[in-house]
């Protein structure tokens, strides 16, 4: 199956996919709580954490590989050019950015985390623009970024309004460490595709960090007891859904401007804070109009990033 270039940079399409990754990921919180406690992994037990995100990479992977074969129509197999580009990929998509995700998420709140995460569409924006040069940065890629930003404080904002502003390294500063490897990585993702085929890429990335996450994770303690077919659904949705989403988001990254894909990224923290209430019921919380106010600054945002786009080609 050929992935033609003009198909894959209509708007209708690149929207599609950019919901539906962002989607996956929004379901992933929500699911990865219900797997700590099926697999009942303490709040504080970092390397049992750590172990469960590595198996959850490594078999993504596969999947990957294995979604990536059947559209290309052959094996993906790295030449001896892609390792170095595999291994710049594992680390800062995958181990960086989840060692630093992790201890973050020990030493900050739920909503700290989500509001330093979400500048990730920013810091991908300023990076593809002042560090590869791969577009140009405007002032409506900014405005679309503000108007993200601030759907994602709008849903994040306690029931009286008001935000903790107090901050630490442990917590908020290794969220903003694991947010610009995030980053960093789609940059590299779309210099690489250049010459590489971006879905090889992810998969061989996912096995190689997973696989470091795994060894490093067991060295330091971590353990999963095995919990039977609850335990093997829950890794495999989260498995599958990292396959596809940073699928779909390398082949988008390919054929598209940074800025055009990373500014749906906003969109992760709605559909995670709906879905939350959705699957785990929890109390005090609903959507609302405070949701739909956010939930439209976000499309606003990213109609904002688009336009510009099209505009300035």
């Amino acid at each position: 199956m050929k992935i033609n270039e003009k198909t894959m940079q209509k708007t209708s399409l690149v929207v599609g996919l950019a919901v539906l990754a962002n989607m996956l990921w929004g379901s992933a919180a929500p699911i990865i709580k219900i797997g700590y406690g099926i697999f009942q992994i303490a709040s504080d037990d970092i390397a049992s954490q750590i172990l469960f995100a590595g198996i959850r990479f490594f078999l993504a992977g596969i999947l990957a590989l294995i979604i990536g074969s059947i559209i290309s129509g052959k094996v993906l197999v790295p030449s001896r050019s892609s390792v170095p580009k595999i291994c710049i990929l594992a680390l800062f998509q995958t181990i960086i950015q989840y060692v630093f995700f992790y201890m973050g998420c020990a030493h900050t709140t739920g909503t700290k985390v989500t509001i330093v995460s979400s500048t990730g569409a920013f810091i991908s924006i300023l990076f593809s623009s002042l560090l590869f040069n791969q577009e140009k940065l405007t002032a409506k890629k900014i405005l679309g970024c503000v108007l993200g930003f601030a759907g994602v404080l709008l849903i994040n904002l306690g029931p009286g309004g008001g935000l903790d502003l107090n901050i630490s390294l442990a917590g908020e500063g290794a969220i903003l460490l694991s947010t610009c490897a995030y980053s960093l990585s789609g940059a590299f993702t779309k210099a690489f595709s250049k010459t590489e085929n971006p879905v090889m890429l992810c998969g061989y990335q996912f096995i190689l960090g997973g696989g470091i996450m795994i060894g490093a994770a067991m060295l330091f303690g971590g353990q999963l007891p095995f919990v039977g077919l609850n335990g093997i659904v829950v890794v495999l949705y989260l498995a599958s859904l990292s396959a596809i989403a940073f699928s779909i988001t390398s082949l988008l990254y390919k054929y598209n401007p940074v800025s055009r894909v990373s500014v749906f990224s906003f969109m992760n923290p709605i559909f995670s804070v709906t879905l939350s209430i959705l699957i785990l019921n929890e109390s005090g919380q609903e959507f609302g109009l405070r949701g739909i106010i956010a939930l439209a600054l976000v499309c606003l945002g990213v109609f904002t990033v688009n336009y510009s786009k099209k505009k300035q080609s």
